[in-house]
């Protein structure tokens, strides 16, 4: 076993004990570990209050505030929520999916025979989403491999289930993913995490440059593939599950075109419900001018 990879596996089997708790329980630890980081000024904490700050700079401090201690609470409760959705089997997963909406758009990109490109922003629970399209067939995950072997360990048990295949961001990716998508499947990919440098490009997001990731515009240019997005969503005692129509402007030969509509249309997912997206994230760290200062310092 790789060094310290253990710590992955052990971390796991304790994932599966607190994912045994019903998911009321779960949320209510989760808001009420969230209410406790937001009262000791955790790092996530100043994080997302940062990020309000810098979405929204006219809006009143108190009010931004309350705002930053909600969001923590939520944060919270999808932590748990996650780690519930990681070990559960997946027909217990797919049963606190509620309602689902938009199917149909789904159905018909399907059918084009090229495969779907789903972009999948931080909003709601997204592993879900993941199971509940491997639960249809083949899906391909991109997503970024932690520098540590045992995070490393912990995400490959706790997202390598039944037609899922999981694909690192890396410059390699682009390979498998054509594969999978010239053979009708699906491939799922988060349209707001920011890249390393070159791998996209600094776009408009709630007004602020934001390096943003240019690889679903271009598969979506080389495999004429249709773009949906898609999202969970917290809803009563589970969740409902959203596809939106297709976005046409992810085919448009002009990346700067092409990226300003994805990070629209990422946008006003957030702003459904500005708690369930993860606003704890430094999305604005990388800055378009090296001479402007970090806003998170």
């Amino acid at each position: 076993m790789t060094r310290f990879a253990w710590f992955g596996t052990l971390l796991y089997a304790f994932a599966r004990l607190i994912g045994l708790l019903p998911m009321a329980v779960l949320r209510a630890l989760g808001a009420a570990f969230g209410a406790l980081a937001y009262r000791l000024d955790s790092r996530e904490t100043r994080i997302g209050r940062r990020n309000l700050a810098l979405i929204h700079p006219q809006a009143d401090a108190a009010l931004r505030e309350t705002q930053t201690r909600e969001l923590m609470r939520s944060m919270g409760q999808g932590l748990m929520e996650t780690l519930a959705i990681w070990t559960r089997p997946r027909a217990r997963v797919l049963r606190l999916v509620q309602q689902v909406h938009g199917e149909e758009h789904l159905q018909a990109a399907l059918i084009k025979g090229r495969g779907v490109l789903l972009a999948v922003p931080h909003y709601g629970n997204w592993e879900l989403l993941i199971e509940f399209m491997a639960a249809r067939g083949p899906f391909s995950l991109v997503y970024k491999a932690p520098d540590k072997a045992g995070l490393e360990r912990f995400l490959n048990k706790a997202r390598s289930g039944a037609n899922v295949q999981l694909v690192p961001a890396e410059a390699t990716a682009m390979r498998p993913l054509l594969r999978a998508l010239q053979a009708g499947e699906t491939v799922g990919i988060t349209p707001d995490q920011q890249p390393r440098k070159g791998g996209g490009e600094f776009i408009p997001f709630f007004g602020r440059p934001a390096l943003t990731l240019s690889l679903i515009a271009k598969l979506a240019q080389r495999a004429g593939t249709p773009v949906l997005f898609a999202y969970t969503e917290r809803s009563g005692p589970g969740f409902n599950v959203v596809f939106e129509a297709e976005e046409p402007a992810l085919h448009d030969p002009d990346l700067q075109t092409a990226l300003t509509a994805m990070n629209r249309r990422v946008a006003a997912i957030a702003e459904r419900d500005f708690r369930q997206y993860q606003w704890t994230y430094k999305r604005f760290s990388i800055r378009q001018d090296p001479n402007e200062k970090n806003p998170y310092k």
